[in-house]
């Protein structure tokens, strides 16, 4: 074994996998609860941007890379919550 194999560890994709099932599984209860509107979406977005989180970092394997990609990568995430923000606001008024 290379010094550069024993150095990089191997993401545990069977915990990812599990916290992903768990997470859709939220999603679902989340989507059928009875609360108001607003509040669910919210919720939604949540756990969705958490299961986006965890899809980058160990499938896209971003956890494992430099510092220059998560900026890279969370430019356009700010500006995918900023965007929804905005939208539910837009909506709130209307």
């Amino acid at each position: 074994m290379s010094d550069v194999e024993a150095v990089r560890k191997r993401p545990n994709y069977a915990g990812v996998f599990w916290s992903l099932f768990i997470l859709t599984i939220l999603e679902i209860i989340a989507a059928n609860t009875p609360f108001a509107k607003v509040l669910v979406v919210v919720t939604l977005v949540i756990l969705a941007l958490m299961k986006a989180g965890l899809v980058a970092l160990y499938y896209m394997h971003l956890k494992f890379e430099k510092y220059v990609f998560y900026v890279i990568v969370f430019f356009p995430l700010l500006l995918a919550v900023i965007l929804t923000v905005l939208v539910l606001a837009d909506k709130a008024i209307a």
